[in-house]
């Protein structure tokens, strides 16, 4: 039994009528951009968020960027994030000219510590970027209230968690901006490249508008350098399909982590651990082991299409050598760096494939001894 870590093909097959459906309104009309397809998902996603606002963006790494830009952050300044994120968070910080700041994350939640985020504000800190890694909200509150009290911005990076929730709010409607990817393995995903900002400033929401449309209100009258970055009409009307569907989805994901949980729960691995207050939607579903690379081989071996996401820590790569950080500097995020593993994860999993997963997990450690 070949079973992939995702297949796009099973959920098209579940709602292509209704795709094809939405990108035959989009085709005939002669409007491919800025129309009523992003209005009016647009509107859509903010209600589902619950935000007052939502805006389309041509990607999540742009939606980082333009909130970024938008929340007054620029050269001289620094930005509070994570190490173990995807590189696209922290390229945003850079974008703008902006000097990234690292701090650890928790080690039952591989997000954001709050608790050492004190320590690494500084007057040239203008904003805090925390990452809901792998769907699980960051404890948002502790952050928010260093925030406050320092006089920063929060802009949440929620790529992972479309339909996530941090007592009984949504990811997205957190912070001072919430960004979206739309990549199309994601949560909520298009087929191409997209991405949202969410907020309920008015200030920002507008900020926003201009800089994803080459920095204008009315066309030809640039108001300020802007950028061509937004979301299409036919990636906007696949949207509105899919997040039709994406409570559905969430449990599915949801249901086939509790039966990871149950299949796993006598073996020597950690399984995630959702927090009190939270409802994680499991993007990813890791465990930890010391025998990362080894189970990850013999997995796949198996035909299972199990993986490790993010192996090598953003400051330590070469395109941030020049911050001078070494291994040491983030000893929690470092060791599940070396010991997380991506097992199978999507909605149109079976049951059998995440029993199969599980057991051929139960042999790898029986053969070990």
């Amino acid at each position: 039994m070949s079973i992939p870590a995702d297949d796009l093909t099973r959920q098209y097959r579940l709602i292509a009528a209704e795709v094809e459906e939405a990108v035959q309104r989009v085709l005939p009309s002669g409007k491919y951009t800025m129309g009523p397809e992003l209005r009016a998902f647009e509107a859509e996603f903010a209600a589902y968020c619950g935000t007052g606002y939502a805006l389309g963006i041509s990607s999540g790494t742009e939606a980082l960027h333009l909130s970024l830009l938008a929340c007054g952050v620029g050269p001289g300044d620094e930005v509070i994030t994570v190490p173990n994120t995807y590189i696209a968070t922290v390229f945003a910080i850079s974008y703008v000219g902006a000097t990234p700041v690292f701090v650890d994350v928790e080690p039952d939640s591989f997000n954001m510590d709050p608790a050492l985020l004190e320590a690494r504000v500084t007057e040239r800190t203008k904003a805090i970027l925390p990452v809901h890694l792998y769907g699980q909200p960051v404890d948002m509150d502790r952050v928010v209230d260093v925030a406050r009290r320092h006089g920063l911005k929060v802009i949440e990076d929620a790529a992972h968690a479309h339909g996530a929730e941090y007592k009984g709010r949504k990811a997205g409607a957190l912070a001072d901006v919430g960004c979206f990817s739309f990549y199309p393995t994601k949560v909520l995903g298009a087929f191409g490249d997209g991405g949202a900002v969410t907020t309920n400033s008015d200030a920002l929401r507008e900020q926003i508008a201009v800089l994803r449309y080459m920095g204008q209100h009315q066309k030809y009258v640039h108001e300020i350098v802007g950028f061509q970055q937004r979301l299409d009409e036919i990636q906007a009307a696949i949207l509105r399909v899919k997040l039709h569907h994406l409570d559905e989805w969430v449990e599915q994901r949801r249901q086939w982590a509790s039966l990871y949980h149950e299949l796993l729960a006598d073996l020597p691995v950690v399984t995630p651990r959702e927090r009190p207050g939270t409802k994680h939607v499991y993007y990813v579903y890791t465990i930890q082991t010391p025998y990362q690379r080894e189970l990850v081989e013999y997995l796949n071996g198996r035909g299972i299409g199990a993986h490790v996401m993010y192996p090598y820590l953003v400051p330590y790569t070469p395109a941030y050598r020049s911050l001078g950080l070494a291994p040491g500097c983030f000893p929690v995020a470092e060791r599940q760096a070396r010991e997380l593993v991506c097992l199978p994860m999507f909605p149109e999993l079976t049951e059998e494939e995440v029993r199969a997963v599980c057991s051929a997990i139960h042999d790898f450690f029986a053969a070990r001894g």
